[in-house]
């Protein structure tokens, strides 16, 4: 809207504990323009750590658990004021522990299972100990579900000790307490054993795009094999599924097709011994608006009607604002099925109003305006109403002309609802200025309608006149109750109905009048039932003949007198060997499909399936779906809209087939406008959308086919429908069939509508198409990299998502290396979900400085890498040798080497061994008698025989010569920083 809307929205925020955090919005429109803010729909009033900025968002310096909430931006100008989207901050909580591993016993070669599981308002990640030692992941037996789970088959007594959990996210880290593992050694040979689910699935509610772990955890002997399915016979979807372990199921950025009940089955291999675990798995889905408000234009006293439908999972609840304000019913203004009716329109009645849909996963807003046309010199309001009741369903209405400018009077608009309930539907006729009576019809019978009048001049219209009530009188039933007919004997027949609607009753119902006879037989028994309650809707029908086929109608009574009798609804009472009949829901989903359920008492017959059938009324059955013993719904869909179908369904076992429930459904007329003035103009046609770009979308349409040969133009409306810029709508102008638009943001849903103009006359909207624009590569790299070492070995590393609009991660990169195997080239690579913003760096070595950096990819492509971020870890300190000094100075030497440094220590250890070697040889040869060396823990040990000829030094380069004559000294050379042996050879020339 040019008068007031938003440019910038807030987004959703997760900070950490005493993080800056900034929510932006910014607005645009006539000037002045001002900015409130609320959280949790009060107004937020600003402090030393929470204030308004100058281009309207929002700054919290220090984030705290007391600013958890959702934020609204407020925009307002003269014309009114608007609400933003809802943004949610969540700041990091510290972590608590809600289950801990229990101790266990096992048997050797069984299995077992750890569980642990955190609060929090951030996700952790939940890693697990072994006396203290990471469990080793690099068998196929030992599994860790990423919802903290651990799972080990086959156990062995290497797996026994005392197991733990740690859980670590970007606020804390927790441990649970430790739970020991007893294995029991097997005496003999494991015996057989019928498959076991220790653990299946459970109902799971699941956000859109998340990862969703289904676990089924088996025992048996042998190991039984693991397979999944659906309920409800639909595939798996194996792109987005895998299977973790042995068994349990991991589907991948859940859509809401996945929602379902699944099945777990773990068989015996080579056998049919199995057994099942189901659960469902229901995917959330944050509300998108399928009809949106429109701006209008109306008259001081018009009536304005603004529709909102919005789909999404849980349901979401809408709920209206003007100005920003939430609107409540009143005699004016009222609320039913998502609309908003405002009759009697007065000058304050021009403002925005905002339609938002909201569910537990977002929200979604759209705008609209209402402008009011005032004009002098109105009719005053229709004179003495007064109403007239003419029959069941038709009232007559009579009034007197305005006392006032009545010659400009060009019509009258006659308003009515029913007086009894809240927020009742109302409805409108038009008729000329020609009379001032009329008969309003289609009314319900025995009901209180409630009248009023206004005048119209061709710029305004009057007020609304006094308002009148009058009943309507009651009739004969129009139609009789849809029977159910099921035997719980071999002798008795019930009969079971539901109330009529009172569109059908059209009175109080009085009385009940069933009638009865066999097929062979034309005498013909009734019983006339008095309904002493509504809830009375069955009747037994006893002393009845096994194996019969009956014939079955109803007819219905008011103080008017009686309906015509239902036709002829036929039952055949079982025999006792015999599936009973099914008891028989039908309820019409829409105007062309009926669902059935149905449920059989119990019986001895093993039911081997059910055979169903329909028919429109006065056809012969034309096809039987024969359904699966398990299932007890089915809908039927591609039907007519108000047509009487019959329902029969029966169910057979090995003995035949079983007894027939038969019932009758009318499906109801499909919903229309009545009274709707066609437009002059038909809309474009074909209309389609092609995307070019992550920014750009090409769309076409076709001329409307009438004769004129006048020059057109069009308007096209666009906007996003994701729930973020739900009110962001742009119109282009163009006189050609095709239009480039452009500025459009990557990987988004756009709504797409052409309007056609001519000779000052416009035609309806066309109708919509969507068209999402092509993913974008991440060109900007994930932020706030942080490194913090939790344990000597271990180390998390966390981010955020890059700071790219409507960005898509589909899954990040992280590489870490040692300083010396980076600059080689030899990274170690980590990749994590694209929902996942944390990762575990294990294995570390002590004294190393290790780099990191990470970079975002989707299917566009890769992203750019983050500036390296070190970590350096301390050397681990040895008091327990004497060269510990020594052995820290040698950790750090590879930190020292380059290539060319690598080619010198080469060819310099070849030469140092050659050397060894001649002087190993020059001993050997030399020496009398050879030599007795040995070697203690704290150096040589020689005999004094052996001392007089040679001395052993470590690291001892101030030895002096003895000063013989004609003895040579060959010392090695000592290089700092390295451990060298150095050995002096004293011998005669």
């Amino acid at each position: 809207f040019s008068e007031l809307s938003f440019s910038v929205e807030p987004t959703d925020v997760t900070a950490s504990l005493g993080e800056r955090v900034v929510l932006d919005c910014q607005a645009q429109g006539e000037s002045p323009v001002s900015l409130r803010w609320r959280r949790d729909g009060v107004q937020l009033q600003e402090s030393g750590g929470v204030r308004v900025l100058s281009n309207g968002s929002l700054f919290i310096s220090s984030s705290a658990p007391a600013d958890q909430g959702f934020y609204q931006c407020l925009a307002h100008n003269r014309h009114g004021a608007v609400l933003s989207r809802t943004s949610q901050l969540t700041v990091s909580d510290v972590l608590s522990l809600v289950t801990h591993p229990v101790p266990a016993e096992v048997t050797l070669g069984s299995v077992v299972r750890f569980s642990c599981a955190v609060s929090g308002s951030t996700p952790a990640v939940i890693s697990w100990k072994l006396n203290q030692r990471s469990v080793p992941l690099d068998s196929d037996r030992i599994t860790v579900l990423p919802n903290g789970v651990l799972q080990i088959c086959d156990v062995t007594m290497k797996d026994a000790g005392n197991y733990h959990c740690l859980a670590t996210n970007m606020a804390s880290r927790v441990r649970s307490r430790e739970a020991k593992l007893t294995i029991i050694p097997a005496s003999s040979p494991r015996p057989l054993m019928n498959p076991h689910i220790i653990a299946g699935p459970q109902n799971i509610g699941a956000r859109l795009h998340q990862s969703v772990v289904l676990e089924c955890f088996a025992e048996g002997n042998p190991r039984p094999l693991v397979s999944w399915s659906r309920a409800d016979s639909k595939p798996i979807d194996a792109s987005g599924a895998r299977v973790l372990g042995n068994g349990n199921l991991i589907i991948s950025a859940v859509k809401a097709q996945h929602s379902g009940t699944y099945l777990c089955r773990a068989t015996t291999p080579g056998t049919h011994n199995y057994t099942i675990a189901a659960g469902n798995l229901t995917v959330l889905v944050p509300p998108t608006l399928v009809e949106k408000p429109e701006s209008q234009t109306r008259p001081r006293a018009g009536t304005a009607r603004f529709s909102c439908q919005a789909e999404g999972t849980p349901v979401p609840r809408i709920t209206w604002f003007k100005n920003g304000q939430v609107i409540s019913s009143d005699g004016r203004t009222k609320m039913y099925n998502n609309k908003l009716v405002i009759t009697q329109i007065i000058p304050e009645d021009d403002a925005f109003y905002q339609c938002q849909a909201e569910n537990s996963q977002g929200s979604v807003v759209s705008t609209s305006r209402l402008i009011v046309v005032l004009s002098e010199d109105r009719p005053s309001d229709p004179r003495n109403v007064h109403a007239e009741t003419i029959s069941s369903s038709a009232i007559l209405l009579a009034w007197e002309k305005p006392q006032y400018n009545t010659n400009k009077v060009i019509a009258y608009s006659i308003h009515y609802m029913k007086s009894e309930g809240l927020n009742n539907e109302e409805y409108q006729a038009v008729i000329g200025n020609d009379t001032t009576s009329h008969i309003v019809d289609d009314l319900e019978p025995a009901r209180n309608y409630t009248f009023y009048i206004v005048a119209y001049m061709p710029m305004g219209a009057s007020r609304m006149s006094g308002q009148v009530t009058q009943h309507t009188l009651e009739d004969v039933p129009l139609r009789t109750p849809e029977l159910s007919l099921t035997s719980r004997s071999p002798t008795d027949i019930l009969v079971s109905w539901k109330p009529l609607p009172p569109k059908l009753s059209r009175g109080r119902v009085s009385a009940y009048r069933l009638s009865y006879r066999t097929a062979t037989d034309e005498q013909i028994i009734s019983a006339e039932l008095p309904v002493p309650s509504p809830n009375c809707t069955q009747y037994l029908l006893q002393g009845l003949q096994p194996d019969t086929v009956y014939l079955i109608r109803m007819s219905v009574s008011t103080r008017m007198g009686w309906s015509q009798p239902s036709a002829w609804n036929s039952h055949r009472t079982p025999k006792t060997s015999m599936p009973p009949a099914p008891n028989l829901e039908l309820e019409p989903l829409n105007c062309t499909s009926v669902t059935v359920r149905w449920h059989l008492a119990p019986s001895d017959a093993v039911i081997q399936g059910y055979k169903l059938s329909l028919h429109p009324d006065g056809q012969s059955e034309d096809s039987v779906l024969q359904l699966p013993p398990h299932d007890h719904q089915h809908t039927v869909t591609g039907l007519n809209p108000r047509v009487r179908y019959h329902v029969k369904l029966l169910a057979f076992s090995a003995n035949g087939e079983g007894y027939q429930a038969h019932q009758t459904v009318n499906t109801p007329g499909c919903p229309s406008t009545p009274n709707r003035r066609l437009a002059a103009l038909p809309p474009p046609d074909h209309i389609h959308a092609t995307a070019n770009s992550s920014s750009m979308v090409r769309l076409g349409w076709g001329r409307p086919a009438f004769s004129s040969g006048k020059a057109v133009s069009y308007s096209v409306r666009y906007g996003p429908v994701s729930p973020s810029d739900a009110s962001t709508v742009r119109y282009v102008q163009t006189s050609e069939q095709t239009v480039t638009v452009t500025g459009l943001r990557p990987n988004t849903r756009y709504e797409f509508a052409v309007r056609l103009h001519m000779d000052q006359m416009s035609s309806p909207w066309s109708t919509s198409v969507y068209q999402r624009t092509l993913l974008e590569a991440p060109w900007s790299p994930p932020l706030s990299v942080r490194v913090s070492l939790i344990e000597d070995d271990t180390a998390l590393v966390s981010w955020k998502q890059p700071d790219q609009p409507d960005l898509s991660v589909t899954h990040y990169t992280v590489l870490y290396a040692s300083r010396s195997s980076g600059l080689a080239g030899d990274w170690q690579v980590l990749q994590r979900e694209g929902t996942i913003t944390m990762a575990l760096l294990e294995k570390l070595v002590s004294g190393n400085i290790y780099l990191v950096k990470i970079s975002a990819s989707n299917p566009a492509g890769d992203g750019p890498f983050s500036s390296t971020v070190e970590l350096r870890l301390r050397s681990k300190r040895n008091t327990g040798t004497r060269h510990s000094s020594v052995i820290t100075k040698m950790s750090y030497i590879p930190f020292l080497l380059t290539h060319t440094s690598m080619s010198g220590i080469i060819a310099g250890v070849c030469i140092a061994l050659s050397f060894i070697i001649l002087c190993i040889f020059i001993l050997l040869t030399k020496s009398k008698g050879g030599t007795n060396l040995m070697i203690n823990q704290t150096g040589p040990v020689m005999s004094d025989a052996q001392n007089k000829r040679k001395k052993w030094s470590v690291f001892n380069n101030n030895q002096k010569s003895n000063g013989n004559k004609g003895e040579v000294s060959n010392r090695s050379v000592f290089i700092a920083g390295v451990l060298i042996l150095c050995i002096e050879v004293k011998f005669s020339l």
